[in-house]
């Protein structure tokens, strides 16, 4: 029978149960940012949120999908506002992430010595001065997530893997 699952094509005997798992999937990242428990987050947990689903928009792009999703400019934005638009970015694989050797390569350009990881400031500094520029918040997010706090250091290949996309969807 398993094999029938895997083998078999598109369909509407398979689609719901795939649009069903992303919605799970969405409405857990979403809550876990829902500090008040009332289907609404922050508007500035959404980027977090979208990257935790594995889609790494562009900054312009972040800020249309949040155009699109927010309450009437309040600052907030609602599930029921933002579970179908996720959910056709990913059952469309929009915004995919950088493959990992593309990712381990750009992480190397950053240790010039080679040694495996970066210290947080280093890493700082370029993710918010060169290229598509993370926030303070962002960064801040990042570290607190990525830092070994014993060694005060970002083993790039541990986030590099943390960062791979979910191939469940």
């Amino acid at each position: 029978m398993m094999e029938d699952k895997q083998s078999a094509g598109p369909c509407a005997s398979t689609t719901k149960p795939v649009v069903a798992d992303v919605h799970k999937k969405i409405t857990a990242a979403f809550t876990a940012f829902d500090y008040e428990s009332n289907n609404t987050v922050d508007v500035r947990e959404i980027g977090t949120i979208i990257y935790s689903l594995g889609c790494f928009p562009t900054q312009a792009d972040l800020h249309d999908i949040i155009a699109e999703v927010e309450e009437d400019n309040t600052g907030f934005i609602a599930l029921d506002k933002f579970l179908p638009v996720m959910t056709k970015v990913l059952l469309e694989h929009k915004f995919p992430p950088i493959p990992e050797d593309q990712l381990l390569q750009a992480f190397e350009v950053l240790d010039k010595e080679k040694k495996g990881y970066l210290v947080p400031e280093v890493l700082t500094h370029y993710l918010t001065q060169e290229g598509e520029l993370f926030t303070q918040e962002e960064m801040d997010e990042m570290l607190t997530a990525f830092t070994d706090h014993q060694k005060n250091l970002v083993y790039y290949k541990d986030l590099i893997s943390q960062l791979a996309a979910d191939p469940g969807i």
